[in-house]
């Protein structure tokens, strides 16, 4: 959807103000089209003719104000502008809603390819897949390399006993949306709560990392040119990330998005790669990963069950939204064997 004259949750001529009172150059009227939507947060892309921005915004229903802060995400992208972890400019942000009615942030416009699903796979060489992959994992180390003392993010979250309120915050969750009763995930709550580790590196972590959360080079799918939607980053344990981009590598992860997702293709190297190259570029110690992939999977069956709780009480409209819990009880039982030793 495209308007020279706004959308009804993006005024484009109060956003050319905002714009210009902060000394941001624009040429002319500003043409507003949102290029993803529904429950996350709002994006639109934004030009004068000349330039060309991105803007970020809550949705204007259904605000769960935790899953859509756009405070959190301005302050890791502006913390991470001059370190090796490519993320988009940041321009301007409405950090109170003043201007319309919600939070917003505004960046500059990162040219490249999303990998999104299996059809943007198709132009690419078995190498280039290879070697987008061999990049997604170094990018992520990277990030978890960054001091976030340094950059001024020692306030970011609490690390401190962060693998602990993961476990409580998705057994909470899941007595929040369950839509029918799954004795698997007691258990699994109850074994993960046995085995926290003991001790943790703290790092700044991204919460929702894979390949469809990029930016890619358009000729070149090894040059990550910006890792975007940092809405759940904080400070906790990096292997929670490194866990979650292996557990989105499962098949049934399908079930959640609604469609055959890029990240889930066999194309892409085993899970189990992703792990090795990831303590061969850090040198890290992966603890106990078992834990790690059991809490995994535990987060993603919650929350393919909470998209169809949704959906069944009438407040979401996604694809396949009401099939999503299809997946809770093969995501918990993968959870399960984890932390059971593969029984």
């Amino acid at each position: 959807m495209s308007r020279t004259g706004g959308h009804p949750a993006m005024d484009a001529g109060l956003l050319r103000g905002f714009l210009v009172d902060r000394g941001v150059d624009v040429a002319g009227d500003l043409t507003v089209e949102l290029i993803s939507g529904g429950k996350s947060n709002l994006t639109f892309t934004v030009t004068d003719g000349v330039h060309h921005w991105v803007v970020r915004r809550p949705p204007t229903s259904g605000l769960t104000p935790s899953a859509h802060d756009m405070n959190r995400e301005w302050a890791v992208t502006s913390a991470l502008q001059d370190t090796d972890v490519p993320v988009a400019p940041t321009i301007a942000i409405d950090s109170e809603g003043e201007l319309l009615g919600a939070p917003f942030t505004v960046v500059g416009f990162v040219d490249g390819q999303v990998i999104r699903d299996r059809g943007d796979l198709e132009s690419l060489s078995d190498n280039d897949v290879q070697r987008n992959f061999d990049a997604l994992v170094d990018t992520l180390a990277k990030l978890h390399a960054v001091d976030h003392e340094a950059v001024g993010l020692g306030e970011f979250g609490r690390p401190e006993g962060f693998a602990a309120r993961q476990v409580k915050l998705w057994a909470r969750q899941w007595g929040h949306v369950k839509t029918r009763e799954l004795d698997d995930v007691d258990r699994l709550v109850a074994a993960l709560s046995e085995r926290i580790p003991t001790s943790a590196r703290a790092t700044i972590v991204h919460g929702d990392y894979r390949v469809d959360n990029t930016i890619v080079d358009s000729d070149d799918p090894a040059i990550v040119r910006a890792v975007v939607d940092w809405e759940l980053s904080t400070l906790g344990d990096p292997i929670t990330d490194v866990a979650l981009m292996c557990t989105y590598r499962q098949p049934f992860f399908d079930t959640v998005l609604g469609f055959s997702g890029a990240w889930t293709s066999e194309r892409y190297p085993a899970p189990d790669e992703i792990a090795q190259r990831y303590a061969a570029a850090t040198g890290s110690d992966l603890g106990d990963w078992d834990f790690y992939l059991g809490l995994a999977n535990l987060k993603l069956g919650v929350i393919g069950e909470g998209i169809t709780h949704r959906a069944l009480s009438g407040s979401s409209a996604g694809a396949g939204a009401e099939k999503a819990a299809e997946a809770t009880a093969e995501f918990i039982a993968a959870g399960l064997r984890h932390v059971n030793g593969g029984k």
